[in-house]
């Protein structure tokens, strides 16, 4: 009885002891300077230990220790700079109140302005955006573009599988209808809206962050966004002396190495950062290897307190291998596999690969912001960029599609053709299949500038002009003669029966000049719980085309088209509660139709009847945000009206296809769940219904001198819009094992994906089926990343692991003619199973 009573009174002793442990609470509120939005995820740790927690969606913190006396907090966050507080702890509850982090880099927030980055809670549009750290962690052997595939709405594919050749749709939208902004700098070719992603194969090494914002956006200058806008910042210079050193591997012999280095601000005002790479591999599609730099400076100077300048260049050039879609499609990956690539053979022993693209385009810009006064701001940017390169093929007799010329692997015999051309040399003939390339040269120079004044506590005016003038070169080019002596080409009316040799422009050689000038304002309006904008731009485009082949010297310039466009945009957002929003925006867009619509069929006839395109949208969006949830939905209506595209007809002809109306509806819902601190999961759904509006009747078919030869129907009326998926879904997590110590894995979904088609090809008027519909696929990647002290050096290891279960799946088709899986052409398999692994030093 004693020896129990002893027991139970040392028992309560102990409990004495614990309950006089001191337990202290310390809280507050991440804020980011630059927006004064709360910061979400930001890291609040006891300095020495692994007591520690995050901020949540309200940027708000709570963090319980038993620790006393004297200790230090650290707060960080990803992009913005590491604060250190020094505290007592005794018991009693700390709270830091508002805790402010600065931007790590300089001149960050004027470039967001130029941007028009949408702020959460406040801007009325649909948008997600993706953190370094996602770039960081989750790219792996992801193209660019697909970083964004876990987003609502977007469809991201590899295409032919080569490096840099990806793509991205919005809504259903591809890239001419997809407005890309690097640093607000408009991207997009200005003779055809499309995005070349191989031109910035290197753009993921300088990201800093990526903001999408789908349906008509925030942007107020005239772009194309009208399934979405792709705003992509860079980094600026980082305010912090420093850098890292980065090595990476990958399947298929993939190496990457990358340096950072930046002196901080300095004493004279001058911050410079300097940022390299190389990326080198063989491909996982057949004889796609490629090789690929990129560098990035930014030189900042803070000239005074009102002044600031900062100087940016930019550039990616490559070269790599490529892979094109054949008329036997799935036959052809039936018989060799989902590797396989129709365009190469082997030439004295070595790969010779005839789709072969390399580009570099590098961009300079040099930015000013001026603090006028407290109220007024001028923010201007004047850009330059000049691209040079472009892609190889067969010219003259394409004997890549004669069986005679394909060896039973189903590779080219080049030496075959080879053999034909030493022969008709020996004759004194000339060759009868060469390589070609098709370059694409452009001068590009352009101007922003935006002048911001509030007029008072809750009114803000912004206005502005938006110039840009770009001049193209498109020419072919002799590269090869396989053997041949000289190949004769009657391309040139000026030099018919011309012998062209190595380095010769044969094919084609035309020019593309285009003006723009516009003009942009908006109104801004935010109190309290409310806040709305209304906007307005107009932009006259003007297009002139110069032909040197087929025209004779007095007659190779064109007529100067001008087309007046114009848009109209409007939203607003209403905080219901701390944890409610609402938001509606509206907007209509009178679009100038692009260069080949002006100039059909390669020649310089202008088309009088081309007309703008127009577009109206609008759109409603819920979101909640609590402590552990985020959560958004959006409800979409798009309506495209008065398409006009040029395409061909036949062999020899070409249609003018005016007045296509499209609609583009649909639901988006996203989530993201912090179960704690290690552990959090994300969901996406996107279900789109986009389809054709109606039938067009009596569209003329042109020959090549632009006489109307015939009169054909096209029926679309109900037809799903082709080339993207319109169901995707997402699930991920993200759990953090260890200190430093992360493992995320991510789930995606596509469906209702049907093949692209050329119009030209519906006239039946019986034939109302669909295009053919892709299977439904689903894929699995997984990443893992630990961060740790290397001695004194912030050191982090990567590993990703893409399609984990090496799932078979095609990306991309076009229709055939009975709108089977056996009649579509130009087929892509998506990748299988991928992997990289790196290690990242900073100091």
């Amino acid at each position: 009885m004693k020896k129990s009573f002893m027991l139970l009174l040392s028992f309560i002793v102990s409990l004495s002891l614990f309950a006089q442990e001191v337990s202290t609470t310390i809280e507050g509120k991440v804020i980011d300077g630059a927006t004064g939005e709360a910061v979400i995820g930001a890291s609040i740790v006891l300095k020495g230990t692994t007591v520690g927690t995050i901020s949540d969606f309200d940027g708000e913190f709570k963090l319980k220790t038993s620790r006393n006396g004297k200790q230090t907090v650290i707060i960080s966050f990803v992009g913005l700079t590491t604060i250190e507080k020094e505290v007592t702890l005794n018991g009693t509850a700390v709270n830091f109140g508002e805790i402010t982090l600065a931007s790590d880099a300089i001149g960050l927030a004027e470039v967001e302005v130029i941007a028009s980055v949408a702020i959460d809670r406040k801007t009325p549009v649909a948008v997600s955006t993706i953190n370094p750290e996602r770039l960081e962690t989750k790219l792996g052997t992801k193209e660019f573009p697909e970083i964004l595939k876990s987003t609502p709405g977007i469809y991201a594919t590899k295409q032919g599988g080569g490096f840099g050749d990806a793509r991205v749709n919005i809504r259903g939208f591809n890239s001419t209808n997809v407005a890309v902004m690097i640093n607000g700098v408009p991207v997009n070719d200005m003779e055809n809206g499309t995005v070349y992603w191989s031109n910035w194969a290197g753009l993921s090494d300088v990201a800093r962050t990526i903001q999408v914002q789908r349906g008509l956006g925030a942007s107020k200058v005239a772009v194309p966004s009208v399934g979405g806008t792709i705003n992509v910042i860079t980094k600026t210079t980082d305010a912090e002396k420093g850098g890292s050193l980065y090595y990476g591997i990958g399947n298929d012999g993939r190496q990457k190495m990358s340096v950072n280095l930046s002196t901080g601000k300095m004493d004279n005002g001058f911050a410079v950062t300097f940022a390299g790479s190389r990326t080198t591999g063989n491909g996982y599609v057949d004889a796609t290897a490629f090789e690929g730099y990129s560098y990035f400076m930014n030189i900042s100077k803070e000239i005074n307190k009102n002044h600031m300048l900062s100087f940016t260049a930019f550039g990616a050039p490559q070269v790599h291998g490529q892979r094109s879609g054949r008329d036997e499609g799935v036959v052809d990956y039936q018989k060799y596999g989902r590797r396989y690539n129709p365009d190469w053979g082997y030439l004295d022993g070595q790969v010779y690969n005839m789709n072969t693209n390399f580009y570099h385009k590098p961009q300079i810009s040099l930015n000013h912001y001026w603090k006028i006064n407290e109220k007024s701001n001028v923010s201007t940017s004047i850009y330059y960029s000049l691209g040079t390169g472009g892609g190889t093929g067969l010219l003259g007799d394409d004997k890549s599609n004669n069986t005679d010329y394909r060896r039973n692997d189903g590779l080219i015999d080049f030496e075959a053709i080879r053999d034909d051309n030493i022969a008709a040399a020996a004759r004194g003939e000339s060759a009868s299949t060469i390589l070609r390339s098709s370059n694409n040269n452009h001068t590009w120079v352009g101007g922003i500038s935006t002048y911001d004044n509030k007029l008072t506590d809750y009114l803000t005016v912004m206005a502005g002009i938006d110039i840009r003038y770009y001049y193209g070169e498109h020419y072919r080019q002799v590269e090869d003669l396989l053997g041949g002596t000289y190949f004769t080409s009657d391309d040139n009316i000026n030099d018919l029966g011309r012998k062209t040799v190595v380095g010769d422009k044969v094919g084609y050689n035309n020019d593309g000049e285009v003006w723009w000038t516009g003009a942009f304002g908006q109104l801004e309006y935010s109190k309290d719980k409310l806040s709305a904008f209304v906007s307005g731009a107009i932009s006259n485009t003007s297009y002139t085309r110069y032909d040197y082949f087929q025209y004779t010297p007095e007659n190779q310039e064109s007529k100067t088209l001008d087309f007046l466009g114009f848009s109209g945009k409007g939203g607003v957002n209403y905080n219901l509660t701390d944890n409610h929003n609402v938001f509606f925006n509206t907007g209509y867009i009178s679009r100038a139709p692009f260069f080949g619509t002006a100039f059909p069929g390669h020649q310089n006839i202008p088309n009088e009847d081309a007309e703008n395109e127009k577009i109206l949208s609008f759109e409603l969006g819920y979101g909640y945000r609590s402590a552990k949830l985020k959560a958004n939905v959006n409800i979409y209506h798009t309506k495209w009206q008065d398409q006009s595209f040029r395409v061909q007809a036949g062999q020899e002809g070409s249609a003018n296809i005016l007045g296509l109306n499209s609609t583009h509806q649909g639901i988006e819902v996203d989530a993201n769940y912090k179960v704690n601190h290690k552990l959090t999961f994300t969901a996406m759904l996107s279900i789109g219904d986009w389809q054709y509006d109606n039938d067009i009747r009596d569209i003329p078919v042109f020959d090549d001198n632009n006489n109307i030869e015939e009169y054909i129907n096209v029926y679309l009326k109900d037809i799903k819009v082709g080339n993207s998926a319109q169901t995707t879904a997402a699930l991920g997590a993200n759990y953090e094992l260890i200190k430093g110590l992360r493992i995320g894995a991510d789930f995606n979904f596509f469906g209702d994906n049907y093949a692209d088609f050329d119009p030209t090809d519906r006239t039946d008027s019986e034939d109302r089926a669909q295009s053919w519909r892709l299977e439904d696929y689903s894929v699995v990647d997984m990443n893992i990343n630990y961060k740790f002290k290397l001695g004194k050096l912030d050191t982090s290891i990567f590993g990703n692991i893409d399609n984990i279960f090496d799932t078979t799946y095609i990306t991309d088709a076009t229709d055939g003619t009975d709108h089977t899986a056996l009649s579509a052409r130009q087929v892509y398999y998506g990748w299988g199973r991928s992997w990289s692994m790196g290690m990242k030093l900073k100091f």
